[in-house]
């Protein structure tokens, strides 16, 4: 069986630093990317996409004046089609292990990237991510798959979900 693990929970509850330790534990050929926050002066003042081969670009921030937003920040969606939607695209055909760190709010603004989240999980490769728990029709649709293990992250139970997480894949 194929496996597709997506991750869920609070802001702030680790999700991301759950799939960057158990891409690291695995070892595995892997693919896809991560959202990280850039801070300033101890704020939060955006987010940017960094792909597991080292490409980065900003999605989103404080300070771009762009039509298409979320809360207080701007978002360039033209960064998440570039970078991060050809690095899931790349680690479907290559048949790795897809990491997409985030379908959230934002991400989900894109239809490259819509589409793409549709071709990994349609596809035969493993996929590790993280899903924003926030309803919104489209990731509530993907919640619903049944070729899918939703997981929740809480503070009380990430650490031990690096081991059972990783187990999921060597099996």
């Amino acid at each position: 069986m194929t496996k597709k693990l997506l991750l869920t929970g609070r802001p702030g509850c680790g999700k991301t630093m759950l799939v960057k330790r158990v891409v690291n534990e695995l070892a595995l050929p892997a693919g896809g990317f991560y959202t990280e926050e850039i801070r300033e002066r101890g704020g939060r003042v955006g987010f940017k996409l960094v792909t597991l081969d080292g490409k980065e670009a900003v999605l989103a921030h404080v300070d771009f004046k762009t039509p298409q937003r979320v809360g207080k920040y701007g978002l360039d969606l033209s960064a998440l089609e570039i970078i991060g939607v050809e690095a899931l695209r790349a680690a479907v055909r290559a048949r790795k292990l897809v990491v997409i760190d985030e379908i959230g709010p934002m991400e989900i603004r894109s239809a490259s990237f819509r589409d793409v989240v549709h071709e990994a999980l349609d596809s035969g490769a493993p996929i590790l991510g993280t899903i924003t728990a926030r309803p919104f029709p489209f990731t509530d649709a993907i919640k619903k798959r049944r070729d899918l293990a939703l997981i929740e992250v809480r503070p009380d139970n990430r650490e031990q979900l690096v081991s059972e997480l990783s187990e999921q894949f060597k099996r």
